[in-house]
């Protein structure tokens, strides 16, 4: 929890930043480049995030990258400010917590979709398009599956939580056998 606080001020204040100068749409894309590349590189993120190592140890693998990187300065210099606040670590925390902040403020509403099986690229596009006249924004889905909803599927949208899956209605249907209500 306190992890998570504290990667929502880091991305809040590059954004913050970001939107000073106009680049925010840009911070957010090189944070995304070097997300995927610690996720493709696990040992170079456990390198520069191990303490085991000096901090000036860390900062010469972090430059290394960093030069071969075309990223602004500013989020050159936010990299190496969380390598030496030992936040670096988090990274792909705080480019989540940034990417859902820009999209807030490009008016995008993120959906987490959980059902059973992939959904069709056409039940997809429906669910979308439903969403979208739902909420009057655009809205970028996250799918997920979960085997154990037997079938359906569940929205969720901040704190709008549409449970259309076959496990919600059975349980409802226990609850109304309990209950002795009978339609």
């Amino acid at each position: 929890m306190i992890g998570s606080r504290i990667s929502r001020r880091y991305a809040k204040a590059l954004l913050s930043l970001g939107q000073e100068d106009g680049q925010y749409a840009e911070y957010g894309r090189n944070l995304e480049e070097f997300s995927r590349f610690c996720s493709a590189n696990e040992e170079f993120l456990r390198v520069i995030s191990n303490r085991l190592f000096s901090v000036e140890e860390r900062k010469k693998v972090l430059e290394a990258v960093l030069e071969k990187s075309t990223f602004t300065v500013v989020v050159k210099n936010f990299l190496r400010l969380l390598l030496e606040k030992d936040r670096i670590g988090v990274v792909e925390t705080i480019t989540s917590y940034y990417s859902r902040f820009t999209d807030e403020i490009s008016g995008i509403t993120r959906a987490d979709i959980i059902t059973a099986k992939p959904l069709k690229t056409d039940a997809q596009e429906r669910l979308e398009k439903a969403l979208t006249d739902l909420t009057s924004k655009e809205v970028r889905m996250e799918i997920m599956e979960d085997e154990s909803l037997i079938g359906g599927v569940i929205v969720k949208i901040g704190d709008l939580v549409l449970d259309g899956s076959v496990k919600a209605q059975l349980e409802g249907l226990k609850e109304s056998l309990k209950r002795g209500e009978y339609s």
